[in-house]
């Protein structure tokens, strides 16, 4: 009586072992953080940076892409800083509320001295406060894409 209860026992794990497809030992992908979209992402202190990209028709100037979302309780600027051309920008993000650059309904972030290949990467380095800065590798697009054609410079 009792192998017959172990023996049901040992079976009744197997199947419920097999019929999970070892998914408790296998890795799971869908737990990776990654950009479903065009641009890159970045989080610098309480900054979400998100989907963060470049427009351009020629390479010589272009349009910086991007949202922000401060997740902190103070106001923020975050600076951005184009790592080979120098450029420099402030943005500032209040507690609590996202900021998009570069959309149709904001100003672009006009970028003047550029100087990139559509369909290249961008080295840009994201500063907030005191948080440690980081350097992202931004890509350069062109309006050949009907969601980005209205946001050529």
């Amino acid at each position: 009586m009792k192998a017959r209860l172990a023996a049901s026992v040992a079976l009744a794990l197997g199947i419920a072992i097999g019929g999970s497809g070892c998914a408790m030992l296998t890795y799971q992908a869908t737990t990776e953080k990654y950009d479903p979209s065009d641009g890159v992402s970045a989080d610098v202190g309480p900054l979400d940076v998100r989907n963060a990209l470049i427009v351009s028709d020629d390479g010589a100037e272009g349009n910086l892409v991007m949202s922000i979302t401060n997740t902190g309780t103070d106001d923020e600027t975050l600076e951005v800083q184009l790592v080979d051309a120098g450029d420099t920008f402030e943005i500032d993000v209040d507690a609590g509320e996202t900021v998009s650059l570069g959309t149709e309904d904001e100003e672009p972030l006009l970028i003047e001295d550029l100087d990139a290949e559509v369909g290249g990467l961008v080295e840009v380095y994201l500063q907030a406060g005191s948080a440690e800065g980081v350097e992202i590798t931004v890509p350069v697009l062109d309006g050949r894409l009907p969601e980005y054609e209205d946001l050529v410079p």
